[in-house]
C-alpha cells in the first residue's frame, strides 16, 4: 500500500530524516518505535502532507504520491490522527459538528446543511466507532479520552487506505483501547494499512504484525518474526540495552501526606493511605477509579466531600491551586497541551513559570540566572534540544513532557503528584524520568498516578490499585504478581 525509499527531510542545517525506507501492506499493521526526537514525527507530518520531502521517492498503492498539503492526502486515503489530541477536534463545536467536520470543508454538501442529515451520518460515525457520546455535547466540556476517541471516529470517517496513529492510546482507559483494538482488526480484515506509533508494550504485543525502529532519521531496525522481538526493539531503538535495575523499596520517613475516610466516589467505600517522606507512591487503575478525583482535591480544584487530609501532621483542606502552592503541593498535569506547555514561551520560561521570583531581583527577571536553571535541568533530564532559549514547539512530544516534570522540580515541595508522567514519551525517557523523580524523592512525599501497571512498576516502592473509587490491592514493589494487580484494577481481584 506504502512505500518509501531513500527519505530525506531538513529544517536549516537539522538533518531530520536521513534516507528513511520503509514498507507497509495492505491489512498490515506496522509499529513504529522510536526515541523522542528520532524523526517519527516528521516522518508523519510528510505522509500527512504537513512538510514536504527534500528528497526520496514515495508511492501509494503503486502509484506516486507526493500531497500538497493535508487535504490532499486524505483525498488520496492516508489519514492520520495525530498525538495532541486538539489537532484532531475542534472545542466549541458539538460532537456531531466535529465527526464531520471534514465533510463541510469539502463541496459536498453545497451551501446548505441539513440538521437531521447531520445527525443521522454523524450517528452512523459513532456507532461504528461503538461510541455512546450526545451528539449535541460540546466537546470542550468532554473528558480528554472522549476527545480522542472523537478524533479517532473522524478519523475512520474518511474510509482510509492508510491509517497513521500516534500514540492513540495515551489517554483511553483498558476497556476504550481495547474497543479501539478490535475496530483495527476489523480494519485489518477490511485492507486497511496502519501505522501505528507507540511505546506501550500492550499496544504492541496486541497489535503489531511488524516492528520498524528509527534512529537519528534512519531506519535502526525491523522485526516481524513471530514472537516479536521486543527487548531487540528497544535495543535497536536507542542504540543500547536498557538494564532492567529492579526497585529496590525505601523505607519511608514519616507521614507527609495522609488520607482519612476520604470518599472519592458517590456510594464508594472510604479511602485511607498516608505517604512517607522520601517515598514514591504510585496508584493505578482504570479510567473512572478515583485517581482523577484524588489529585483534584490535593490540589485543590475539588473539595473534599467528606474525611479528612493531613499534610506533615497539619489539617489540609485546600480551596483553590494558590493555598495547594502555599502549602508546598506541586501537581504536573497530564494533558500537556491543555494543561502544561505556554506554546508562545520558550523552554526557559516554560521549565522556570511557576518559580519566577527565584530569578527576579527588585522585580526585573534575571534572565542568566533562569537559562542557567533551565540548562541544569535539562542536562538531568537528558532534554534534547539546542539551547533552552528554543522555542517549546520545536521538541518532540516526549522532550516537552520532559519539561513539564522539571518545571516542578525547579523548587522543594512536600507533595509532589505526578498525572500520566510518561504520556508520550519512549521507553528511554521513561527511564530518564523515573530516575530522576527517585533520585530526588527524599524531602518530601511523591504520588504518582499511571493508568499502565508497567509503568507504576518501573517508579515506585509501594503500589496502590484503585477500582470505582475504592481501593482494591496494594503490594510493595518487590517479586510483583502482574496478574493480581491486572485483576484488581479490573475489579476482579
Amino acid at each position: 500500500m506504502l512505500a518509501l525509499h531513500g527519505l530525506y527531510k531538513a529544517f536549516g542545517a537539522n538533518q531530520v530524516l536521513r534516507g528513511v525506507d520503509l514498507t507497509i501492506d495492505a491489512g498490515e499493521v506496522v509499529v513504529l518505535m522510536g526515541a523522542n526526537g528520532a524523526g517519527k514525527s516528521t516522518l508523519v507530518k510528510v505522509l500527512s502532507g504537513y512538510h514536504v520531502a527534500d528528497d526520496g521517492v514515495m508511492t501509494l498503492a503503486g502509484n506516486a504520491y507526493h500531497p500538497v498539503d493535508a487535504r490532499d492526502a486524505i483525498r488520496q486515503g492516508i489519514v492520520t490522527v495525530h498525538q495532541a489530541i486538539d489537532d484532531g477536534v475542534i472545542p466549541d463545536l458539538s460532537v456531531a459538528d466535529n465527526l464531520l467536520l471534514d465533510r463541510f470543508a469539502s463541496r459536498d454538501h453545497g451551501l446548505w446543511v441539513s440538521a437531521r442529515t447531520l445527525r443521522r451520518e454523524a450517528r452512523q460515525v459513532a456507532e461504528a466507532m461503538g461510541m455512546t457520546l450526545d451528539l449535541d455535547a460540546r466537546v470542550a466540556e468532554l473528558s480528554v479520552a472522549d476527545r480522542q476517541l472523537i478524533g479517532i471516529a473522524r478519523a475512520l470517517a474518511h474510509s482510509p487506505r492508510l491509517l497513521i496513529l500516534d500514540e492513540p492510546t495515551s489517554s483511553l482507559s483498558a476497556a476504550e483501547a481495547e474497543r479501539l483494538f478490535n475496530l483495527l482488526d476489523r480494519l485489518r480484515e477490511q485492507g486497511v494499512a496502519i501505522l501505528y506509533i507507540s511505546h506501550r508494550m500492550t499496544d504492541i504485543r496486541r497489535l503489531a504484525d511488524r516492528i520498524v525502529c528509527l534512529r537519528d532519521g534512519r531506519v535502526s531496525g525491523m522485526f516481524d518474526q513471530k514472537p516479536l522481538d521486543l527487548p531487540g526493539a528497544v535495543q535497536a531503538m536507542l542504540g543500547q540495552t536498557l538494564e532492567a535495575t529492579a526497585i529496590q523499596p525505601v523505607a519511608p520517613g514519616p507521614a507527609v501526606l495522609e488520607l482519612h475516610d476520604i470518599v472519592l466516589a458517590p456510594g464508594s467505600k472510604p479511602v485511607s493511605f498516608a505517604v512517607g517522606d522520601g517515598e514514591v507512591v504510585a496508584l493505578t487503575g482504570l479510567l473512572g477509579s478515583g485517581m482523577e478525583a484524588l489529585v483534584a482535591m490535593l490540589f485543590g480544584q475539588r473539595p473534599l466531600s467528606q474525611g479528612s487530609l493531613r499534610l506533615d501532621g497539619r489539617d489540609y483542606a485546600p480551596n483553590t491551586v494558590s493555598e495547594a502552592l502555599a502549602r508546598g503541593v506541586f501537581l504536573a498535569a497530564k494533558d500537556r497541551s491543555v494543561n502544561g506547555v505556554v506554546a508562545d514561551f520558550d523552554i526557559a520560561d516554560n521549565m522556570t513559570l511557576p518559580f519566577l521570583k527565584a530569578f527576579s531581583t527588585g522585580g526585573l527577571l534575571r534572565r542568566s540566572r533562569q537559562r542557567q536553571a533551565a540548562t541544569q535541568m535539562i542536562e538531568r533530564l537528558g532534554i534534547v534540544c539546542q539551547s533552552p532559549q528554543d522555542a517549546i514547539g520545536t521538541l518532540s512530544g516526549g522532550n516537552q513532557q520532559k519539561v513539564m516534570i522539571g518545571r516542578w522540580l525547579q523548587a522543594p515541595c512536600r507533595l509532589l503528584i505526578l498525572d500520566e508522567p510518561f504520556q508520550g514519551v519512549d521507553i528511554g525517557a521513561r527511564h530518564d524520568i523515573g530516575r530522576q523523580i527517585r533520585a530526588t524523592a527524599k524531602g518530601r512525599a511523591t504520588l504518582v498516578c499511571v493508568s499502565e501497571i508497567d509503568e507504576a512498576i518501573e517508579i515506585a516502592d509501594r503500589i496502590i490499585v484503585l477500582h470505582e473509587g475504592c481501593i482494591a490491592g496494594e503490594q510493595y514493589n518487590q517479586d510483583i504478581d502482574l496478574g493480581v494487580l491486572a485483576a484488581q484494577a479490573a475489579g476482579h481481584g
